[in-house]
Formats: structure tokens, sequence, C-alpha cells
């Protein structure tokens, strides 16, 4: 009989193992599949405060600076981003979405590549009252959002 409880008890230590050894996989995979998914926000000061890896994708959002929408030969495009406490100059591929602006705000995805914002991707707001949340707080960080509401 001893040799039974003995058995039961090692079976059930061995299980109680092997469950927090396939949890702990679970965690670490489900960790490396977020990691690229996980895109922080930055406003330019923040990125000028702190540069970040040229291998990391982040998203840079600000007001596009007016006379600053330069297009080049076939998709690529050059503009400058601001919070208004710096500018950020920034290099998109691809075709612009219909309501991007100068003087409006917009939200891109990208790496920072020798001082310049390599966007992938680029968000612009969706009507004329309309700027992102993240934006709004970093331009009240610098002092210089006026709600229009107000």
């Amino acid at each position: 009989m001893a040799g039974m409880k003995s058995l039961k008890k090692r079976r059930r230590i061995q299980v109680i193992v092997l469950t927090f050894v396939a949890l702990a996989v679970a965690t670490v995979l489900i960790g490396y599949a977020m990691k690229d998914g996980i895109n922080l926000y930055r406003s330019p000061t923040q990125l000028l405060e702190d540069p970040p890896r040229e291998s990391e994708v982040f998203r840079l959002g600000g007001v596009v600076v007016e006379g600053s929408l330069v297009r080049g030969e076939g998709e690529i495009v050059h503009f400058v981003v601001t919070d208004y406490g710096v500018e950020v100059p920034v290099a998109f591929s691809g075709i612009l979405p219909d309501l991007f602006g100068e003087g409006q705000s917009m939200i891109g995805t990208g790496n920072y590549v020798n001082n310049v914002f390599q966007a992938t991707e680029i968000l612009a707001k969706h009507d004329e009252s309309y700027m992102p949340r993240e934006v709004i707080d970093s331009l009240k960080e610098q002092g210089v959002y006026v709600d229009p509401d107000a």
C-alpha cells in the first residue's frame, strides 16, 4: 500500500510540473508572437529625446507642417510632422489617404532611420474636427493644444 501512495504522489507532482512547464512555454510563444504587433506611440518631442533602435517599429503622431509636403518620383512623399515643439522629417512610399493634408493631424507606423521617420503606413483624420487621442495628449503635454469645443 505504501508503494501505491508514493506512486500517486509522484504522478501528481509530475502532472503539476508538466502543467507549469506547458504554461511557461505558452506564455513565451504568445509574447514572441505579439512582439511585432505592439507599436508604441511617440510624439516628435519624445522621439528626439529618446531615439529608438533602427529596427524598432513604432507609431509617430503629430500635425503635418504647412508647406512641407513634397511629392517625389513615383509614390515617395516627404513631409514634416510637428507637435509644435520639434519637427521630424517623414518619408513615405505609397498612396496617402484621401484626407491627408498639410495642417492636419496624422499617425504613421514605421522606423526612425538616419534622423528620418520611414513610414510604412499613414493614417489621417476622418473629419475636420477629429484628432487622434495620442496626438491631443502629446500636444497638451507641450502646452500648445487648444480645444476647439471650449
